[in-house]
């Protein structure tokens, strides 16, 4: 049998795609692999623009958006691998995080699903790798502060179990949908992801379902980049009611029968939540509107040889960017004098896909703030978290 089936699926974000796929397979290593991608009927030419590139993919081309749940289970019913990773295109794995996540799973098999874990654009790790099911209690403390209040708490912080050593693997409840690697087993017995779900909350369910059949959910330490949003659009009052209506649909479905008033209670934090996040976002677009004070062009701090630079100089100037070249050659060696760039650029034709996120946490332990951006000489692109240069 297959070791792995990897599984993407894709809605209008076919360079954040084509960096992702190059990384499934520099990551590869001794595993016998299929990648599928489905496409949600995206309108920037994905499907064309990225089958050209890698024809050992299989594509599935939507006529519609059918939502994240119902395009996996599209490719899972296809999947012939005895582990199948669910990865969202907005991430970059390294060079050694199938490996490690895959010897991982090899070695527990009381382990249904593992994840991994995360970091953000600028380095950060994302407290969403490691997350408790929001049963009532746990729910009730993150909806009143309890948990930000008290987050090292096994009582009240349960929701990111940030009483775990992150460098450590370690049980926990819920598996992030972004890396979701599953068992072939353990899925054939708790079934697929629930349609019900359009977007969001299908990975709690899932994780909850798993627990329920005996099996154990895992975090294993291993680092992955995740843009954390660059496949949705978050900033649209729909994310508001999908992502709010999902945190429903899962309550309703596996504990308002046990707990009527709390869930009661639930649901009107959930809609106060969800209009105070509308109100923000009016109050936005309303700032957005008036006399904004002039802004001094962000700044890129560009690494890589010193052949590549120009060429990636130009791009950001092109762009009104103001870049800063720092040439690196064979020791790799990087020395940072300053941390106030807006964004730091990896040649990541010169660096491993390891080597940059390894740059990136060590830079946000010394307090930077400087968001990641990447150049393959490939493509001729340059990958802002929220933008796309050429």
């Amino acid at each position: 049998m297959m070791d792995l089936s990897v599984v993407i699926v894709s809605y209008n974000v076919r360079y954040y795609l084509e960096q992702c796929l190059r990384s499934v397979f520099r990551s590869q290593g001794k595993w016998e692999m299929e990648v599928f991608v489905v496409d949600n009927n995206s309108a920037d030419g994905s499907v064309e623009y990225l089958s050209a590139r890698f024809p050992q993919v299989q594509f599935i081309a939507n006529k519609e958006n059918l939502g994240f749940s119902r395009a996996n289970n599209q490719a899972l019913r296809q999947a012939k691998g005895r582990y199948m990773l669910l990865l969202n295109p907005d991430t970059i794995l390294t060079e050694n995080t199938l490996t490690d996540t895959l010897e991982y799973l090899d070695k527990h098999p009381e382990v249904g699903a593992s994840g991994t874990a995360m970091y953000g654009k600028d380095g950060r790790f994302a407290w969403e790798s490691r997350r408790g099911v929001p049963a009532p209690w746990t729910a009730f403390c993150k909806m009143t502060g309890l948990t930000a209040m008290f987050p090292h708490s096994r009582r009240f912080g349960r929701y990111y179990m940030r009483y775990l050593n992150r460098e450590e693997a370690n049980y926990i409840e819920v598996i992030s949908g972004a890396y979701m690697m599953l068992r072939r087993e353990a899925l054939e017995q708790v079934g697929l992801l629930d349609e019900s779900f359009f977007m969001y909350g299908e990975d709690i369910d899932l994780s909850y379902r798993m627990l329920q059949g005996g099996w154990k959910n895992a975090y294993v330490p291993s680092p992955i980049l995740h843009y954390k949003g660059e496949s949705t659009q978050k900033s649209s009052y729909r994310y508001v009611h999908i992502f709010y209506e999902a945190m429903l649909i899962f309550f309703d479905k596996h504990f308002s029968k046990r707990y009527r008033l709390l869930a009661l209670l639930i649901r009107l934090a959930v809609y106060l939540r969800a209009g105070i996040d509308v109100l923000k976002r009016l109050l936005q677009r309303f700032m957005a509107l008036l006399p904004q004070r002039p802004t001094k062009p962000d700044t890129i701090l560009c690494v890589g040889p010193k052949d590549s630079l120009p060429l990636i100089l130009d791009i950001c100037r092109r762009n009104r960017l103001n870049p800063t070249p720092l040439e690196v050659e064979a020791s790799k060696e990087i020395k940072i004098d300053r941390h106030d760039y807006t964004y730091i650029l990896f040649n990541t034709t010169f660096f491993s896909y390891a080597e940059v996120l390894e740059q990136l946490i060590g830079l946000s332990g010394k307090g930077s703030r400087m968001s990641i951006a990447t150049y393959d000489s490939s493509s001729k692109l340059i990958i802002l978290p929220y933008d796309v240069l050429s």
